[in-house]
C-alpha cells in the first residue's frame, strides 16, 4: 500500500463519518489518500477533518482551482491507482450510471482511467429498488468493482441491507486489491484478444444450439491481463457477465461470427487465448418460422463450422497463442493433440466431467502443456487464480521469447 495513489470519492450520507475512519486508516498505510467530497457530504464532516486525515487538501468545488498548472479534476482523475467511493449513494450511483458529471466527484470520476470500487450505502428500500438495481447492474457489467453493504439496524430506523461496509474490511478489500496487482508480472505493450463464452447457432427464431461455457475463464483471463498492463480485446460469445475494467468487448452469437471478428482483430494482436467454446456444428437450414412440434421425431441436418483455432495457427506468424481443450477422456492425450494439431504455443486442459471443473462454476483444474509435455497443474482452484498463473506463465514465456531473439 505504501504510496499507492488512491483517491476516495465522499457522497451525502449519514455513513461519512465511516468514510472518516476509512481515510484514517488508508493513510496509516502510507497510501497517498486524496479526497473528493460532495457538498452534500460536507455538510455531515467538514473537509478540514479529511484534511486533516489524509494529509492533503479536500477537493469539493470544480472552479476552486488552486493550482493554475493543472486542471484539478483531471489532475485527480490521472492521479488514481484506484478510485474508493465510500459511501456512495443512490443519487451518486444513478448519475454515474448514466455518466453525468455536474459537481467535482462525478466530473472527476468521468476522467478517471483508473479502476473504480463502490461502496453503497443507503435505505434498505432504496437499494432494493429496481431503478438502483438497474444501475448497479448496469455499473456491474461496464467492471465497476462493488463492496456490498452489510445488513442490520439502518441509521433511519429500518433493519435491513443497506449500511456502509466496515472501514476495516473496506480496508481488507483495498489491499487485496494492490496485492494482486502487485503479485502480477507486467504486460505492458502487449495487445492480447481473449476469446471467451459460448456460441449459438440457430435451428429457427426461438431455439439454437449451444454449449454450458459460462465464459467465466476467459473473462477471467482478459481481467488479468488487462490488470498487468496489456491492451486487451475481448470476443464474447453470449454472456450475462460485465465487462472488465479497462478492457474493450466485441460482442458475438454465432461461430461464423467469432471466425470473421476474430480473423479481424489478429493482425493487431501479439497474443491470442482462445477460450471460446465454439459450436462444431450448425444447422445447414435456419427455419424462418417457429417450428412446430407435429412429428414425434425430428431429424436435424449439420454442418461444420468454421475451425478458429487452426486458423489461427495457420496464420500467426510468430504471435503467441494459448487454447483451451474442455475433455471428459484421455485428456492428456487429447489435448497435445490438439496444441501440434491446431499451431497452438500452450494448450489449458481440464477434464469437465470432474467436480469443480465443470462448466459455468467458479473454479476449475487444469493442466497446461506446451511441445515438451506438462508445464502447469493447478488442482480445483478459483477461476481467477487460474487466470493469475496463466497470464504469469504468458509472461515467463514471451519474456523468453524476447531473449531468443535477441540473442
Amino acid at each position: 500500500m505504501k504510496g499507492k495513489r488512491i483517491v476516495v470519492g465522499v457522497s451525502g450520507g449519514i455513513a461519512v463519518f465511516k468514510a472518516a475512519a476509512l481515510v484514517s486508516k488508508l493513510a496509516q498505510t502510507d497510501a497517498d489518500v486524496r479526497v473528493i467530497l460532495t457538498r452534500s457530504a460536507a455538510r455531515f464532516v467538514t473537509p478540514l477533518t479529511f484534511q486533516t486525515l489524509s494529509r492533503n487538501h479536500v477537493a469539493v468545488d470544480t472552479f476552486d482551482e488552486k493550482d493554475p498548472s493543472v486542471v484539478s479534476h483531471i489532475d485527480l482523475a490521472d492521479h488514481a491507482d484506484l478510485f474508493l467511493i465510500a459511501p456512495a449513494t443512490a443519487n451518486l450511483i444513478g448519475k454515474i450510471a448514466h455518466g453525468i458529471g455536474d459537481d467535482m466527484l462525478t466530473t472527476t470520476l468521468l476522467a478517471t482511467q483508473a479502476p473504480v470500487m463502490i461502496a453503497p450505502a443507503m435505505n434498505v428500500h432504496m437499494f432494493e429498488n429496481p431503478i438502483v438495481r438497474e444501475n448497479l447492474d448496469k455499473l456491474s457489467r461496464l467492471g465497476f468493482r462493488f463492496i456490498e453493504p452489510g445488513s442490520g439496524q439502518l441509521a433511519c430506523g429500518y433493519v435491513g441491507q443497506g449500511r456502509m461496509e466496515e472501514p476495516e474490511n473496506i480496508l481488507e478489500a483495498v489491499e487485496k486489491f494492490f496485492r494482486e496487482q502487485g503479485e502480477l508480472p507486467s504486460l505492458a505493450g502487449k495487445r492480447i484478444l481473449v476469446t471467451a463464452g459460448p456460441t449459438w447457432e440457430a435451428i429457427d427464431p426461438v431455439r439454437y444450439l449451444t454449449n454450458r461455457s459460462s465464459g467465466k475463464m476467459g473473462y477471467a483471463v482478459a481481467e488479468v491481463a488487462a490488470e498487468a498492463g496489456a491492451e486487451v480485446t475481448l470476443v464474447s460469445g453470449p454472456t450475462t457477465l460485465p465487462v472488465p475494467w479497462g478492457v474493450r468487448r466485441v460482442d458475438v452469437t454465432t461461430a461464423e461470427e467469432m471466425f470473421r471478428t476474430v480473423m479481424e482483430e489478429l493482425p493487431q494482436a501479439d497474443v491470442i487465448v482462445k477460450s471460446a467454446a465454439v459450436a462444431d456444428y450448425r444447422p445447414v437450414e435456419t427455419a424462418e418460422q417457429k417450428m412446430k412440434k407435429s412429428r414425434d421425431a425430428m431429424t436435424l441436418h449439420l454442418v461444420k463450422t468454421k475451425d478458429i483455432a487452426a486458423e489461427i495457427g495457420r496464420r500467426k506468424e510468430g504471435r503467441f497463442f494459448i487454447g483451451f481443450a474442455a475433455e471428459t477422456e484421455q485428456v492428456e492425450q487429447n489435448a497435445r493433440e490438439k496444441l501440434a494439431r491446431k499451431g497452438m504455443d500452450l494448450i489449458v486442459a481440464n477434464d469437465v466431467s470432474l467436480p469443480g471443473a465443470g462448466f459455468d462454476g467458479e473454479t476449475n483444474a487444469v493442466t497446461v502443456f506446451d511441445a515438451a509435455g506438462e508445464v502447469l497443474r493447478l488442482p480445483v482452484t478459483a477461476k481467477r487464480e487460474v487466470a493469475r498463473r496463466l497470464v504469469g506463465l504468458l509472461a515467463e514465456r514471451l519474456n523468453g521469447k524476447e531473449l531468443d531473439e535477441r540473442n
